[in-house]
């Protein structure tokens, strides 16, 4: 757990140790295809030869997956130094057909398929955080130990904690400008 402050208020950031797995829990775009037999790397084991012929079709758009493997999983589409402990571990990947579908245009440009790209990366890096436990929750304390707000499944420790700050923040200004309206009325 760590704690900040914020004026009177104590945020609290805590592991989610019940965070949902985001390829169970979440609506996703692209599909993570893997080849490993001892390990789930994404959301169903295929053969080399389905992958190989999915990033050979024109109407496929995918990015290779790594992992790395070594006292953890670490997931990603860019690759890792380790050559002993690392390698491709399958793809993720969408058809442009579903990518128009989810933008809601009528052509698979190339603004289009870098969007689609771009959202099935922030999938991989949403799985990698669930794997590694990077996923968070908060609770918002006043000076008097009372709990004035709590929010948890965040996937990413900096984007807890931002929430964490706003809620705060939120609070804050709002206990205050409540009692500054209580002072209006009563010296009225």
């Amino acid at each position: 757990m760590q704690t900040m402050k914020y004026e009177s208020y104590t945020i609290e950031i805590v592991q989610d140790e019940d965070a949902g797995n985001p390829r169970e829990e979440f609506d996703n775009m692209g599909e993570i295809l893997y080849v490993s037999n001892r390990y789930t790397l994404g959301d169903r084991q295929a053969t080399k030869e389905e992958i190989d012929k999915i990033t050979r079709d024109k109407n496929e758009l995918w990015l290779p997956v790594y992992a790395y493997i070594h006292s953890g999983t670490r997931i990603n589409t860019t690759g890792f130094s380790c050559p002993w402990d690392s390698g491709q571990c399958g793809i993720i990947h969408m058809s442009k057909k579903a990518a128009v579908h989810e933008y809601g245009v009528k052509y698979a440009t190339k603004d289009v398929c870098a969007k689609a790209l771009k959202y099935m990366r922030g999938e991989i890096e949403t799985l990698d955080q669930y794997l590694n436990g990077d996923v968070h929750g908060y609770r918002v304390i006043d000076e008097h130990g009372e709990e004035l707000d709590s929010c948890w499944g965040f996937y990413g420790y900096q984007y807890c904690q931002d929430e964490a700050l706003e809620s705060a923040k939120w609070h804050y200004e709002h206990t205050y400008h409540q009692a500054e309206i209580f002072e209006e009325v009563e010296c009225g």
